[in-house]
């Protein structure tokens, strides 16, 4: 039984799921949307929102953080000079999850995450 297990593995081992997440947390900044399965969708909502938390006050030390983070130059700068300040008023919630339906190939449930317009 799986009472009280929280998280999502993927049938990956730790480095690999915390490598899967950064780079689906790039392109998402990149690009400001992202269409996968919904479980990734949901398990990357949470480093996302985190990051641009973080991004909201432009200080060398945050940068440096996120650099950390995410290690990739142009997803740090568009995410403070774009995304972070769109969302200086806002207390949380700024993506969005919907839903999209299965994959034909195998049948897997997909959801587009992206970013709102604050």
């Amino acid at each position: 039984m799986r009472h009280r297990v929280a998280g999502r593995k993927f049938g990956r081992n730790t480095a690999q799921r915390q490598a899967l997440l950064r780079q689906l947390a790039v392109s998402m900044i990149l690009h400001e949307r992202l269409t996968t399965t919904e479980a990734k969708a949901k398990s990357l909502r949470p480093v996302v929102e985190k990051l641009v938390t973080i991004a909201r006050e432009d200080t060398p030390h945050h940068r440096k953080l996120i650099m950390s983070k995410i290690d990739h130059s142009p997803a740090v700068m568009k995410l403070f000079d774009v995304i972070a300040p769109r969302f200086e008023d806002a207390n949380g919630g700024y993506t969005r999850i919907s839903k999209l339906g299965q994959r034909h190939g195998d049948g897997a449930p997909l959801a587009l995450i992206e970013f709102i317009e604050a």
